[in-house]
């Protein structure tokens, strides 16, 4: 994985400095920030590919530097969190994070979601190699521009959020459970995944839905899992 860079936000120098360890190793260039404010304006200066985040830090923490990051760029955010509670990584899901790791971490294991996070960044919307465009009365998916409007409008999804979606509306009417949206776009087991899928869903329908309680586009069916209507 030559040339991608990523940059790793936390607020001990021992955690950055082995974290960059690893990503050397796989050929990744590492860029480093001690807390969210130095990490903007890295952002500002550097082309990143991926960021891991840390959640507790000084001056500006990492959920607040997320929802600061996700007004702008789409980049995928791993989120790192000392604690193993569900609020801090269903708050991070929320603000646009793309997947999570509880404190301590396998290293081997994040070097392997940070490789799975580049790969569907850098070939966002190639399900099956075919790229064309879908309309869904008005929700319409540009495979080959890596872009979803609603009635003529951009919406501005991250990378998880436009896959939930292609997968969705690539396959309009058909239902899918929450273990298989995890399976088909994580690309892992879905082992308690529903709220990680609840949550990516939640923001999906607050982007594209008028009415986001009342959906038009992305529904539920109860007991079974989620569907594009037709």
């Amino acid at each position: 994985m030559n040339n991608y860079f990523v940059l790793v936000v936390d607020d001990e120098k021992e955690i950055r400095d082995a974290i960059e360890i690893y990503l050397k190793n796989e050929g990744i260039i590492v860029l480093k920030a001690k807390d969210g404010i130095e990490a903007l304006e890295i952002l500002n200066e550097h082309t990143v590919h991926l960021i891991i985040l840390d959640v507790m830090m000084p001056r500006l923490d990492g959920i607040s530097a997320t929802f600061k990051i996700r007004e702008k760029q789409n980049i995928p955010i791993i989120i790192l969190s000392a604690k193993s509670e569900d609020t801090d990584k269903i708050l991070g899901l929320q603000v646009g994070a793309d997947d999570y790791v509880t404190k301590p971490f396998n290293p081997m294991e994040l070097v392997a979601r940070v490789k799975s996070q580049l790969r569907r960044y850098v070939t966002l919307g190639t399900y099956g190699g075919i790229k064309k465009v879908i309309d869904l009365n008005g929700l319409t998916l540009d495979q080959e521009a890596k872009e979803v409007t609603v009635h003529g409008e951009p919406v501005k999804l991250t990378p998880i959020e436009y896959k939930i979606v292609e997968l969705l509306m690539t396959n309009a009417g058909r239902v899918f459970s929450i273990d298989e949206i995890y399976e088909r776009v994580w690309k892992e087991p879905g082992y308690n995944a529903e709220n990680t899928v609840a949550v990516h869903i939640r923001k999906i329908r607050e982007k594209i839905e008028i009415d986001p309680k009342n959906p038009r586009f992305l529904k539920v069916v109860w007991g079974i899992g989620y569907k594009m209507e037709k």
